[in-house]
């Protein structure tokens, strides 16, 4: 099952994703959430609706009709794991970390999944991709085991992880230069984990302008995605809708000789096997 969010004239709705067409839940299924996060939080009062609407032939509407948003505007926690694929580690010149390396991103970064991106003034230079697969927890918790990490989660996006790198070497924290309007979109829907039982074969892809700039495969991760959910939730409680970007590959501008940042009309594509495709052209502020 696939679930979005996406705009209409009376604001925000939620709707099931199958292939080039939503089918809106407002009149299709009155009873459920409109917030993406609530539905999370109350899935096991609604799934076997859905499931069921899933079937129907009624009501559905073309996707391009409509304009998706970030499947959850506003995520509680935007968290991000650095330096997690080799080959990335090996173009930033750093050693394989023994311990996980997180930062947060502000919800405010949260964009949809075919917005502009923008190249803000404060650095119009240095604005830089980052494709990474995307996981949503759902039942969430404290103190989860990597047997039980998968249980935590509800399903998975395609990310962009956009990042200003000037401002990055600012501080040794992350969080601001990961943090611009428009840098953390994420989408184009939250393809549920009875699609995906397992996310770590997953082939991972971003082109620039046609161009592809990174190629890998989610089973290079250096820490998987269970022993992310492991270390993140001893020092937190994970809860229905965090979001969590789970690192990316080599291939970045900045590592490139010579560096290739965005700039202005350069169309970005990030693209996730079996969970579609993000894409966005860059825009001055």
């Amino acid at each position: 099952m696939k679930l979005a969010t996406f705009s209409t004239t009376s604001g925000l709705e939620l709707g099931l994703v199958n292939e080039d067409r939503v089918l809106p839940l407002t009149r299709a299924a009155p009873g459920v959430p409109r917030s993406m996060v609530e539905l999370i939080r109350r899935w096991a009062d609604f799934s076997g609706d859905l499931q069921r609407l899933g079937n129907t032939s009624e009501g559905w509407r073309a996707i391009r009709e409509v304009r998706l948003l970030a499947p959850i505007p506003r995520p509680g926690k935007m968290l991000a794991v650095g330096l997690n694929y080799a080959d990335h580690i090996a173009e930033a010149g750093r050693e394989l970390p023994k311990e996980q390396v997180w930062f947060m991103k502000a919800s405010s970064s949260a964009s949809g999944p075919y917005a502009a991106i923008q190249i803000p003034r404060a650095s119009p230079d240095s604005v830089d991709y980052e494709v990474e697969l995307v996981a949503v927890i759902g039942k969430g918790g404290r103190h989860i085991s990597r047997e039980l990490a998968p249980q935590a989660v509800f399903g998975y996006c395609v990310g962009n992880d956009v990042s200003v790198r000037d401002w990055q070497r600012h501080s040794p924290q992350w969080s601001i230069a990961k943090s611009f309007d428009t840098h953390s979109p994420f989408g184009p829907w939250i393809t549920l984990t009875d699609e995906i039982p397992d996310p770590h074969t997953l082939g991972i892809t971003c082109k620039v302008n046609g161009e592809v700039r990174q190629s890998s495969n989610t089973r290079n991760l250096v820490f998987n995605i269970w022993a992310q959910i492991e270390y993140l939730s001893k020092a937190m409680t994970l809860e229905p809708g965090d979001v969590i970007f789970t690192g990316t590959p080599g291939g970045v501008g900045w590592a490139r000789s010579p560096p290739q940042p965005l700039k202005t009309g350069d169309v970005v594509r990030c693209e996730i096997e079996r969970l579609g495709y993000l894409e966005g052209i860059c825009q001055s502020e």
